[in-house]
């Protein structure tokens, strides 16, 4: 049953060739937002706290701080409204899901920048 459902993912869903990255980086996100007949582009920069899960199914979610609240979102990667994700900065950490990084603020909450 799994891999009829991994041949069906494959099969029909299409991907978007986006750039590989992964926790620590800081992205932009810009995604179509419709509001009742007009339909605008958004972007959310943020730091990558985790992705999550495997072909269509998977996500990923950003942080960013909005004042001094912090913001998430987590969105799929095959979402329809994905218009396009920019690396912005490469960020070197240690753990593939990084959600220490909730409780840091200011100068504690700096991401290492990589080198690749």
């Amino acid at each position: 049953m799994e891999s009829l459902v991994k041949f069906v993912q494959d099969e029909f869903v299409t991907r978007k060739d986006l750039p590989e990255f992964s926790a620590g980086d800081t992205i932009t996100v810009y995604y179509e937002i419709k509001e009742g007949s007009k339909t605008r582009t958004q972007f959310f920069r943020g730091v990558v706290i985790q992705r999550r899960g495997s072909g269509s199914s998977e996500t990923f979610t950003i942080r960013k701080m909005s004042g001094s609240i912090g913001v998430e979102r987590i969105f799929p990667i095959n979402l329809p409204a994905l218009q396009k994700i920019e690396v912005n900065k490469r960020g070197q950490v240690r753990r593939a899901r990084i959600y220490y990084f909730r409780g840091l603020t200011g100068k504690k909450a700096r991401i290492k920048e990589s080198r690749h």
